[in-house]
């Protein structure tokens, strides 16, 4: 799986109030997405629960992507994470990785 790294910072003392603002425009931008999308979603999010073990896992609905965000993860199963992540790929599914975890990105279909 091809995967992109990107130079973000953390909040560092605002991480409260970004995870307020987050949870907020998650709640607006659920409603552009099907019920097919959102179950996609959390079934991805389950089967990377077996292969990562990690502090949490966050699904993120945003305006182009629903995000699937890890956070401090560490491989537990990585024989069926690169079974996963070779299907992600065929998906159109992409891995972002930043210093605070890593996010497979679902592209928002019409």
């Amino acid at each position: 799986m091809q995967t992109r790294e990107l130079d973000t910072p953390s909040a560092g003392p605002f991480a409260w109030a970004a995870a307020q603002n987050a949870r907020m425009r998650a709640l607006a931008m659920w409603s552009h997405y099907t019920q097919a999308q959102k179950i996609r979603a959390e079934r991805m999010k389950l089967a990377l629960e077996l292969c990562y073990h990690a502090k949490n896992i966050y699904i993120n609905p945003r305006e182009k992507f629903i995000s699937i965000k890890i956070d401090k993860p560490r491989v537990r199963d990585s024989k069926n994470l690169a079974l996963l992540e070779a299907d992600y790929e065929k998906q159109g599914v992409k891995k972002i990785t930043t210093d605070q975890g890593i996010t497979y990105r679902i592209a928002k279909t019409k």
